[in-house]
């Protein structure tokens, strides 16, 4: 597989939240607006990339009986620094998303690239495994999260365009797994075609 098809894999064909549905609880929880799910996505994409490359530089070294416990400690290494730097530069932000920025460490989209993908292939290509895949994983996030936001509020990225209230339920946690459920639906039907 060439790099350029390695790295739009995770934008529709292997999307980690539309296709291979990993990595549900921040999605759901974090994108009820646009802004929220982008920054989600965007630290996530960072440790992706930072943990991809890092355990390819080290997957020779890693002894295999301790080899998920070193891919924590070097995921937990990244998801600390986005956390640090969006504490310190994106404070709202950074309380928005609040309990799902240390939660990265366990996500399962984080440690299954680094368990396939990362510990088995060169740098480069961990590199660009680990942007594909994270840029993948912010677009479905902002996308999820711009049409929860413009069904349940009226508005895109906090700018109102429409009057009173939208429905609700999009902004709920059941409006999440409704708009979840077209989108993976929609994805699908793309992937068949």
């Amino acid at each position: 597989m060439n790099q350029m098809q390695n790295f739009t894999k995770g934008f529709l064909k292997e999307n980690p939240i539309l296709v291979l549905v990993l990595g549900t609880c921040p999605t759901l929880a974090t994108t009820s607006s646009a802004l929220n799910g982008l920054g989600m996505g965007l630290a996530t994409t960072f440790v992706l990339i930072g943990s991809n490359v890092f355990i390819a530089l080290l997957k020779n070294i890693i002894p295999d009986k301790v080899r998920i416990p070193a891919f924590i400690v070097v995921i937990a290494t990244f998801v600390t620094i986005v956390d640090l730097v969006m504490q310190a530069y994106v404070p709202s932000l950074y309380e928005t998303l609040g309990i799902f920025i240390p939660l990265i460490v366990v996500n399962c989209i984080v440690l299954g690239r680094a368990e396939a993908y990362a510990s088995k292939n060169t740098v480069w290509s961990s590199f660009v495994d680990g942007a594909g895949m994270g840029l993948g994983f912010t677009l479905a996030l902002g996308v999820l999260g711009a049409i929860r936001e413009i069904l349940g509020s009226g508005s895109i990225a906090g700018f109102k365009f429409i009057q009173g209230d939208g429905v609700l339920v999009f902004i709920l946690a059941p409006g999440a797994f409704i708009a979840l459920g077209y989108l993976i639906a929609i994805v699908n039907r793309i992937n068949k075609a």
